[in-house]
């Protein structure tokens, strides 16, 4: 996957990488890909590309690396005031989760060490399964149901209190491009699901971060089968969560 990822980054930059580390002796990568290398603020933005057990992993997280793929093909010859960072992570899924091996605490830790200057990180997770249909919707608050809706046919953008100027410019900017039918989340670190992913580590790091999400196993119940299959992904709203966030970026890359 890693030779896969690392080749079809190379069709839309010159600057693609491994980082590689060891675990127990084994050893894992992530995949980077780079544009506006002359800048130094950076955006990174993130997918995990490994899948929990042995199943496709559709919705997770393929769909975040098609994410990633068509990000690179978006932002090829694009003029940009900041560097942005494609960011492909081993080690998301468990046993590895909440752990120094994940990628994206590799990732995070690698940048804060050499201070490198980071505006903010974007965490694709999940960004492919809505369905318009009653009672598809499910929050770690039933009370939420009243504010957000019942139906999981938009795309949220997920943000801890205290977010910083990064993630909340993001926001605004994703919304503002109508690209999806969107809902901002916002509530404490320490709500369950609000930090299942990439993110995780560079909140901890203490970088301002958010995750795009069609929130996971409150809607997709595949999540972690082998059900999570290619058939049941919406590709034209996924495409359009895809837009989404190559406008935004644009935005704050200009």
């Amino acid at each position: 996957m890693q030779i896969i990822l690392k080749t079809d980054f190379l069709n839309y930059s010159d600057s693609v990488s491994f980082q590689e580390y060891q675990v127990n002796g084994k050893t894992y990568k992530n995949v980077l890909c780079s544009f506006g290398t002359k800048n130094q603020q950076r955006i990174i933005v993130g997918a995990h590309y490994d899948v929990c057990g042995n199943q496709e992993g559709a919705d997770d997280n393929a769909s975040g690396v098609v994410g990633l793929l068509e990000l690179a093909r978006q932002l090829k010859d694009q003029k940009l005031n900041k560097r942005i960072d494609l960011v492909a992570y081993t080690l998301e899924e468990p046993p590895y989760f909440r752990t120094e091996y994940m990628g994206n605490y590799v990732h995070a830790k690698y940048l804060s060490e050499n201070n490198i200057e980071v505006f903010g990180m974007l965490s694709v997770e999940m960004i492919g399964y809505f369905k318009d249909e009653k009672h598809t919707q499910d929050y770690p608050l039933s009370i939420l149901s009243w504010f957000y809706g019942n139906k999981g046919n938009y795309i949220t953008l997920v943000n801890k209190f205290n977010k910083g100027k990064f993630a909340r410019k993001f926001s605004k900017s994703f919304k503002k491009s109508k690209a999806i039918k969107t809902k901002k989340f916002t509530g404490p670190k320490a709500l369950g699901g609000i930090d299942f992913s990439d993110h995780l580590n560079y909140w901890n790091f203490g970088y301002s971060a958010l995750m795009i999400t069609d929130t996971s196993f409150y809607r997709n119940k595949n999540y972690h089968k082998k059900t999570d299959k290619l058939e049941t992904l919406d590709i034209n709203r996924m495409a359009k969560v895809i837009d989404g966030n190559y406008l935004a970026l644009l935005n704050l890359s200009n």
